[in-house]
């Protein structure tokens, strides 16, 4: 699975970071970014919690 985070749609909410703390991050700004080397969700089983927790989908799971 390959996580995108849209930085032009995130508003901050910061849910992805509070439900997968081990994938997403907040940056300086307070904004949610993907950790770096976790782009492939590092096997957590909460990157679609997260996903689904954001709430203007700037979350984007893909499967190869």
């Amino acid at each position: 699975m390959k996580i995108s985070l849209d930085s032009d749609v995130c508003i901050g909410a910061g849910q992805c970071a509070l439900t997968a703390p081990d994938v997403f991050t907040q940056d300086d700004d307070g904004f949610g970014a993907v950790l770096p080397g976790r782009e492939d969700g590092g096997g957590s089983p909460l990157v679609r919690e997260a996903a689904r927790a954001c709430p203007v989908r700037a979350v984007t799971l893909t499967e190869p």
